[in-house]
């Protein structure tokens, strides 16, 4: 890693830890630092109780989300060398979508009757997810190539998308409104008691990507170059897609479907940085990951902007940053 990238490593903590701290003192009820930080180790007033269950597990769930969303991304980008690649590539995202609607509209509740409302949406989103990638996996096992499983992946949202449609069509009109809140996306659904949960998909998720770097750099020269050097290609496939639809798929559980995040975010971090390797680009999309997602949920907590849905400022953020770079042509702009 340059000495320029590593004063980038560390301006991305600081950034990281500032909205981190903002997050905690913007809101209806604006905080001042000392209350804030206070509040961190004394909950008993109401200032204290406000950061404790709702500031500070939104925040964490943002960094969670940001990071694993990106660092999805980033691996899908590699994984496919296609700039245009996703979480969403493989249908996951859609799975996740299909999932609650068939529980919110077509309305089973006979099956989760024994669950919490909110959980049974965590549940079925999941459990959406998880079958699309075991197809998608089985797909893989069967084709064992990389360009018609991208074609299977996208041709699974497609069906998945066209199924939802129906769904919302013949739903209930509550239900309805219900599944097009939850389609919004939020950062703010995870209260302290479910945080865990997210925290042990995503922080081993994370963890299996950084270990991965070294097999990432061999596959941005093509798998048959990669194999040459040592690298077991299918198994790797295989890991990579395992470990995006993990992420991506308890992340949309819980956060419902976030836009646009997990594809810009490895294009500004290769701007940052300008360069290809792993071993310094995987760190700073995961940090950038971070910064962006506190960013926006930031910008929807600002007086006179409260109410207005996280994906639509993540589409606004996230859409002109790939149109930008993708169209000034530059080298780290390219995944290939």
């Amino acid at each position: 890693m340059t000495r320029r990238n590593a004063w980038l490593l560390v301006a991305l903590v600081a950034a990281n830890l500032v909205l981190f701290l903002l997050h905690l003192l913007v809101g209806p009820v604006p905080l001042d630092v000392g209350d804030a930080l206070a509040a961190l180790f004394d909950g008993a007033d109401g200032a204290g109780r406000v950061v404790r269950s709702v500031r500070l597990p939104e925040a964490l769930t943002a960094v969670l989300a940001g990071s694993g969303l990106a660092v999805c991304g980033l691996l899908m980008q590699t994984l496919f060398r296609n700039p245009l690649a996703g979480p969403s590539v493989l249908g996951l995202s859609s799975g996740a979508s299909l999932g609650v609607a068939v529980l919110m509209l077509a309305r089973p509740l006979w099956l989760l009757a024994w669950m919490p409302a909110e959980f049974a949406v965590i549940v079925g989103a999941f459990v959406g997810a998880m079958a699309v990638l075991a197809l998608i996996m089985l797909a893989d096992k069967r084709m064992g190539d990389g360009v018609a499983l991208l074609v299977v992946g996208l041709m699974v949202g497609y069906l998945c998308g066209a199924i939802i449609d129906v769904l919302q069509v013949a739903g209930p009109e509550g239900a309805l409104k219900g599944f097009v809140l939850w389609g919004m996306g939020s950062f703010g659904g995870v209260v302290n008691e479910r945080l865990p949960l997210l925290a042990a998909v995503v922080l081993p998720g994370l963890f299996v990507a950084l270990w991965c770097m070294k097999a990432l750099n061999a596959l941005l020269l093509g798998e048959t170059y990669a194999a040459s050097l040592g690298v077991d290609v299918p198994r790797t496939r295989r890991t990579i897609m395992w470990t995006t639809g993990l992420l991506a798929g308890s992340i949309t559980a819980f956060c419902g479907p976030i836009a646009f995040l997990g594809l810009a975010t490895p294009h500004v971090a290769r701007g940052l940085c300008r360069t290809s390797d792993h071993t310094t680009l995987l760190p700073i999309t995961l940090l950038t990951g971070a910064s962006l997602a506190l960013c926006c949920d930031l910008i929807i907590k600002v007086p006179g902007a409260a109410g207005l849905p996280l994906n639509a400022i993540t589409a606004l953020l996230g859409a002109p940053v790939v149109a930008w770079v993708l169209w000034s042509g530059k080298r780290w702009a390219r995944t290939a």
